[in-house]
């Protein structure tokens, strides 16, 4: 018998308004302290500068109120889990029009505009508003954990970049992310053999094979949020992570090697 379908986690559009808003804060504090020479330094994501990265972020942010814009009468097509697995075919579109971005204009108008937008977005529109999406249409309330993704992924890739910098991360933001890349696993790999766990946060079961039922699970990977997101996002890999020993991987269906990365 098929696996049923997974039921969407709800999320608190309230606290995900505040952690959307607070993330995209300690990002715009942070890009403002960056000198030339920093914003002109390379990053882990292929030929982008630090300067592109912080261009993307405002893209990223800027999408809620164009995508609240640009969405007609419908109804939600696309659920947080499905989100983080819809992005690939778009990557080089992307990488495109942001490089463009970061040379047309000056970073400090970009933040400042997005950070408008968004407010202005978020105070007008309820959590059932309809979010233009590239892949269907989503929820405001459903929509907005995903900025919490591109939050606290791009925030994570420029503190790599840029040493010293330690931008925070909101917790509530962190717990979002979390959440919605493991239940991306759970959607990639459906099935109740494994469990995963990601404390304090998130565990979900995936992996076809015999379904656990009582006890401790026979398969059982666990790890830290920031290690997961770096996983789930191919910015480190299954291999490098259980040698550096931040994965614990127990059980003959605990190397989740050949379902990363989620979010590429």
């Amino acid at each position: 018998m098929p696996p049923a379908k997974r039921k969407s986690r709800v999320y608190n559009p309230d606290k995900t308004r505040t952690a959307v808003l607070v993330q995209f804060g300690n990002v715009a504090k942070a890009v403002g302290t960056l000198t030339p020479e920093q914003l002109a330094g390379p990053t882990r994501l292929g030929e982008w500068t630090v300067r592109e990265l912080a261009a993307h972020i405002t893209m990223a942010t800027s999408a809620v109120a164009r995508g609240l814009a640009a969405a007609g009468p419908g109804t939600a097509q696309l659920a947080p889990q499905d989100w983080p697995m819809t992005s690939a075919p778009y990557a080089r579109d992307i990488a495109t029009y942001v490089t463009g971005l970061a040379a047309d204009n000056d970073l400090a108008t970009l933040y400042a505009e997005a950070g408008q937008s968004l407010e202005r977005a978020l105070a007008d529109h309820p959590a059932d508003a309809l979010v233009a999406n590239r892949t269907g249409n989503m929820t405001l309330a459903d929509y907005l954990p995903t900025r919490t993704v591109e939050l606290i992924v791009h925030t994570d890739d420029l503190n790599d970049a840029v040493p010293g910098l330690d931008i925070p991360y909101d917790r509530q933001a962190l717990a979002a992310c979390t959440r919605i890349l493991a239940d991306a696993l759970a959607t990639k790999a459906p099935g109740a053999s494994t469990e995963v766990r990601i404390p304090p946060f998130a565990v979900v079961q995936c992996v076809e094979g015999p379904r656990h039922t009582r006890g401790t699970p026979p398969n059982v990977v666990e790890t830290d949020p920031l290690t997961w997101i770096r996983l789930a996002t191919g910015r480190t890999t299954w291999s490098a992570a259980v040698e550096d020993a931040l994965v614990s991987a127990s059980g003959e269906r605990a190397d989740l090697a050949g379902l990363l990365p989620i979010m590429a």
